[in-house]
């Protein structure tokens, strides 16, 4: 009878030891809550770059980054704007590529060639990133003038350290807006949310830009501007993509 004893004992004995065990080891943190924003962020080699289409002519077309007071006055944002997208909050964290003149001339002239069957299409690219460290390491990396083939490689392949983004295209008259917010891999949420909301919503109030063959039989007209109110197509609504 001492031997079953014997057996119970260390079976209790055992069990104690296990829960004793698990008591001492810490419980894993729990990951914070994954957002609606964190779907649509991809690895940089995932992530879709500009789409042309047939648009061959195009992608030789070059962009260069903008100065910090030309995106806010492209977006037409303003110190008292309502959504908070003030002038001087998109430096810090905020790079963007617009179309340089020779592109604008190259327009004109490929409109003038096909007797105006060219491609109507340019294309500006804006990226937000999470913090002010990230957009100095991709502005010291990234090249201040590109063709717009380029980017996909040369930009959103290449941006330094370990990053994902998630893309959001707008379509306004005859140029075409690609919006990316730009974190850390594997990251939650987004730190600059409300940076990216003020660009995002800003270029989603824009009118229609006009084409840029009236843009240059305009007196004075030099480069890419919007519509004035009242003119030009209502603005379409963006979508990530």
């Amino acid at each position: 009878m001492a031997e079953p004893k014997a057996a119970k004992t260390k079976s209790k004995s055992s069990k104690k030891s296990t829960k004793t065990k698990a008591a001492a080891s810490p419980a894993p943190a729990p990951s914070p809550p994954a957002t609606s924003l964190d779907a649509l962020f991809k690895p940089c080699a995932d992530v879709k770059g500009l789409r042309f289409g047939a648009q061959i002519v195009t992608r030789a077309l070059t962009v260069r980054r903008a100065s910090p007071l030309e995106l806010p006055h492209l977006l037409r944002a303003t110190a008292g704007d309502a959504s908070g997208g003030a002038a001087a909050s998109f430096a810090p964290t905020t790079t963007a590529y617009i179309p340089t003149s020779f592109t604008i001339l190259a327009h004109h002239a490929w409109h003038t060639l096909t007797m105006g069957l060219g491609t109507r299409n340019s294309k500006a690219v804006v990226f937000v990133f999470e913090s002010g460290a990230a957009k100095a390491a991709a502005d010291a990396a990234w090249p201040h003038v590109l063709p717009l083939g380029d980017v996909g490689r040369r930009l959103i392949r290449a941006a330094p350290g370990s990053l994902e983004m998630a893309r959001f295209k707008f379509r306004k008259g005859c140029v075409t807006f690609y919006v990316y917010a730009v974190r850390a891999a594997a990251g939650r949420g987004f730190a600059r949310g409300d940076e990216l909301r003020a660009v995002v919503e800003a270029v989603a109030r824009l009118k229609d830009f006009l084409d840029h063959t009236a843009m240059l039989a305009l007196p004075g007209q030099r480069s890419i501007d919007f519509a004035a109110a009242g003119g030009g197509g209502a603005a379409t609504v963006g979508k990530a993509c």
